[in-house]
């Protein structure tokens, strides 16, 4: 099945909870960013259109302990093992679900900004079985590949792409990611 933006936008299971967090700061003026709870699959998937006009969704499932990065404009997924900073925002993200969209993120001085270099593993290309359920579903008939924290990308190698992803801890992300050496 060919066309549309690339993501599969079913509607959400039951235990599903749609927050709509539209993000608006001096820094970036405008970007909206939707987050998906899911409390009885444990994951939070973020639909995230930057000004630029990038569509990306960020997955973090929870029960299989990944992360998974999809650029919509890209054909790729790229996956990482969630770290307990992940699992921490996870369950602030769930835990704000109870909370009304207005009160689940305040942009003002008290946010923090951050970078994330992921370097792209590309000669280990990741098999889809035994990701869980979510991972296959935004994947499905991408490539996957995993991802390894780095300090950047260093002179010799370019940023591929870079992800902008706010937390309901007033915590910020831009995460980027670039190509390691076969």
């Amino acid at each position: 099945m060919e066309g549309g933006d690339g993501a599969s936008r079913a509607a959400p299971a039951a235990g599903s909870q749609l927050l709509r967090v539209p993000l608006q700061g001096q820094q970036d003026p405008l970007r909206n960013q939707t987050a998906v709870v899911d409390k009885a699959g444990s994951t939070v998937t973020y639909y995230i259109t930057s000004q630029s006009n990038l569509s990306a969704v960020v997955l973090y499932d929870s029960r299989n302990g990944y992360v998974c990065y999809k650029a919509l404009e890209r054909r790729a997924c790229y996956l990482r093992r969630m770290e307990p900073w992940d699992l921490q925002t996870l369950q602030t993200a769930l835990n704000a679900s109870e909370h009304s969209a207005e009160r689940l993120l305040h942009r003002n001085n008290q946010t923090t900004f951050y970078r994330e270099f992921l370097g792209i593993v590309a000669a280990e290309q990741v098999e889809p079985r035994g990701l869980g359920e979510a991972v296959q579903a935004l994947c499905e008939h991408t490539s996957i590949f995993w991802v390894r924290r780095g300090h950047g990308p260093g002179r010799q190698r370019l940023i591929y792409l870079c992800i902008d992803i706010c937390f309901p801890n007033n915590i910020c992300v831009s995460i980027c990611f670039y190509y390691l050496p076969e």
